[in-house]
């Protein structure tokens, strides 16, 4: 099986999720302790499913990372540092 996971920064540590299991979390001091502990923890969650004779859900999440160009202010614009808004 294949289940998308998504890690993010939490102050000191990082944290991580699995948008199809949910409930399904784990953090660690890395990214990388993250994401072994996050296997450890998909492997506990689908053993759980199992012994309750549920079956476990097909990943179906879809992770992708889009590109945002950066748009420069216009002469007279509020700087987003400001704090202005229009």
């Amino acid at each position: 099986m294949r289940y998308a996971i998504v890690i993010e920064r939490a102050g000191n540590n990082f944290s991580g999720y699995v948008p199809d299991l949910p409930g399904c979390i784990a953090t660690g001091a890395t990214v990388e302790e993250t994401e072994t502990e996050l296997l450890s923890a998909i492997q506990f969650h689908l053993n759980g499913l199992r012994e309750d004779g549920v079956a476990a859900p097909n990943g179906e999440s879809i992770v992708e990372y889009v590109f945002v160009p950066a748009q420069p202010c216009a002469p007279g614009d509020a700087s987003p540092q400001s704090g202005s808004r229009p």
